[in-house]
């Protein structure tokens, strides 16, 4: 019998080392996950060396919680780590057979003159756009124009498109970098989750449909007979696609699936720039070295 709820123990640690003196730093953190309906978060604690001189959390524009950092003395590393306990219940999907022709909800997000706009359509909006990572180009709605037969229900479409992303790309953490374009994914069909997601979404926006950026953690389970490594996860990106009476739809084109109870939401937004869970600027410091170690583990375990 599938579990309807899982608890998870989240450690994720962010380690700068910087060949020089930084004097001063600002830094965003999205470390902390989103409360949800099917998603709680029990405990969190960010543990931050050294102690910043000023701390103070805040939600972003996406209603994301995020923590501003502010350093006002010299340091030469920067380590923050996340501890979370998080309860992530099993959802209910619609049946995607029953949601709008694509073109139909299409038609529903262009813009009409004297049009009073229900709320949700309203925020989603926004999604249908460029962004800095996610640029609209007719050769991305070209690749997936096939997934999108005439009359076909929208998230029947959006189902099609990952799957044949799944498909046809490789899973290749030396192919990209994070400012390889995506014109260059889609050519050379090799990336990494943060590219595959933001390669559905530039698919999904240059049709015209409202498509967002969810980062966060995947459960990911070891070989059989063998432990779990601690430190050996990684963040995991996937997007969620609006569909008009039914609200947002999430699919993760990385593992071919429909984001459950082994898909932990931390944030939101256009692309990977809006919730790296942490950037910043700083004064000094020189050359740098980074280490990022992620560690998922469920609580039976």
């Amino acid at each position: 019998m599938t579990a309807a709820r899982a608890r998870y123990h989240i450690t994720h640690e962010t380690h700068y080392r910087y060949a020089a003196a930084v004097s001063l730093s600002q830094q965003l953190v999205h470390l902390q996950p989103r409360f949800m309906p099917y998603q709680q978060c029990v405990y969190q604690q960010l543990i931050i060396r050294p102690e910043p001189s000023d701390n103070t959390t805040i939600h972003d524009s996406f209603g994301n919680p995020c923590t501003l950092l502010a350093f006002n003395h010299p340091h030469d590393e920067l380590l923050v780590t996340a501890k979370l306990c998080v309860d992530v219940s099993r959802r209910q999907y619609p049946d995607f057979s029953q949601s709008m022709p694509w073109e139909e909800v299409l038609k529903t997000c262009c813009y009409q003159a004297n049009r009073q706009l229900a709320a949700d359509l309203f925020q989603a909006l926004p999604f249908r756009f460029e962004s800095p990572f996610v640029h609209l180009k007719h050769s991305f709605a070209d690749y997936a124009a096939d997934c999108f037969s005439p009359h076909l229900p929208l998230l029947l479409g959006v189902k099609a498109l990952m799957e044949k992303i799944f498909s046809e790309f490789t899973f290749d953490p030396q192919a990209t970098h994070i400012g390889t374009p995506l014109s260059e994914v889609l050519s050379k069909k090799r990336g990494v989750c943060q590219d595959f997601a933001h390669l559905m979404l530039a698919c999904l926006r240059s049709m015209g449909l409202p498509a967002r950026y969810v980062s966060g953690y995947l459960l990911t389970n070891p070989p059989e007979g063998q432990a779990r490594l601690i430190g050996a996860d990684a963040s995991h990106a996937w997007i969620a696609v609006f569909c008009p009476r039914l609200g947002w739809v999430d699919f993760d084109p990385t593992n071919n699936v429909i984001p459950n109870i082994e898909h932990i939401t931390v944030a939101w937004g256009r692309d990977f720039s809006d919730v790296s869970p942490l950037r910043g600027v700083i004064l000094g410091g020189g050359q740098h070295e980074l280490d990022v170690r992620v560690t998922v583990m469920p609580m039976n375990q």
